[in-house]
């Protein structure tokens, strides 16, 4: 269920139905998404690259923490799990702390984490803790001009790794037009999908951003195709050793699109 979760009216209402979507790439699994007026940001801040992935650039960082263009205007941000590759709670309380009117959405362990890096009581009257099983119904809440949706997905090598870690694949929608999901670090066995069919197929997804192994896989190709269903997929948490230039790319990932560079953006059609 979601937790501590109000109303804040730093979400008011926007819509323009004119006003086109876009992705901006920070690095490994962190993306922001901008319609008109409103930005989120999946998995932004962290410091473990594990010597395999990239790193938020500096500056980028530095834009991100003065609110800068075009990382100004943040309304939410969404961490998938507690993993020092997505989610440094010293890095991101000193974020929220420098920019008081953004809402934190996280799983339970995150939130935590937060609590124990010292996050004041005012701080964490903006964050939303996310309690889910899995199994668990989906969560489904609206803030503002923003759907949200949540839903745990086991991370990658469950179950016979990382079962505990608590994974959340999120969907959120802006303005009632543009629809991101952004899986984290999720398995790709389908059965974790089969479970919340109703979930997976009631909602025109325009962009999804699974980690990139899904394209190497044939049960990751399956539940993008068959159950996520995305007119675009854009794939994160590539290596840095994988060239910026698709044609460098080694052949069985050469066909799909990837975020490698940081500052690079997609814009997202919506139908």
């Amino acid at each position: 269920m979601l937790l501590s979760l109000l109303a804040f009216p730093g979400l008011a209402a926007r819509a323009d139905d004119a006003l086109s979507a876009r992705a901006h790439y920070l690095a490994n699994a962190g993306v922001m998404i901008e319609r008109g007026d409103t930005k989120v940001l999946f998995d932004p801040l962290f410091r473990n690259n594990y010597n395999q992935y990239e790193l938020v650039p500096e500056d980028v960082e530095a834009a991100l923490f003065a609110g800068a263009a075009p990382w100004d205007g943040v309304d939410a941000v969404f961490v998938s799990h507690y993993h020092g590759d997505h989610f440094s709670p010293e890095v991101m309380l000193a974020f929220l702390d420098a920019r008081t009117d953004i809402l934190l959405f996280a799983p339970e362990q995150a939130v935590l984490a937060l609590r124990s890096a010292g996050a004041a009581e005012e701080t964490l009257e903006r964050v939303t803790s996310v309690a889910l099983q899995y199994g668990d119904v989906p969560i489904r809440q609206n803030v503002g001009d923003l759907l949200i949706e949540a839903v745990r997905i086991p991370h990658s090598g469950w179950p016979d790794n990382m079962a505990d870690i608590e994974n959340i694949a999120w969907r959120v929608t802006i303005d009632d037009k543009t629809t991101v999901v952004h899986l984290g670090d999720a398995d790709t066995k389908p059965l974790h999908y089969e479970l919340h069919p109703d979930h997976w197929h009631g909602v025109d997804t325009d962009l999804a951003l699974p980690p990139y192994w899904y394209f190497l896989s044939p049960r990751g190709r399956i539940v993008l195709d068959e159950h996520i269903r995305p007119d675009h997929a854009v794939g994160v948490h590539v290596p840095a050793a994988i060239p910026d230039e698709p044609a460098d790319r080694p052949a069985e990932i050469r066909g799909y699109d990837l975020f490698t560079a940081p500052g690079e953006t997609r814009d997202i059609r919506e139908d």
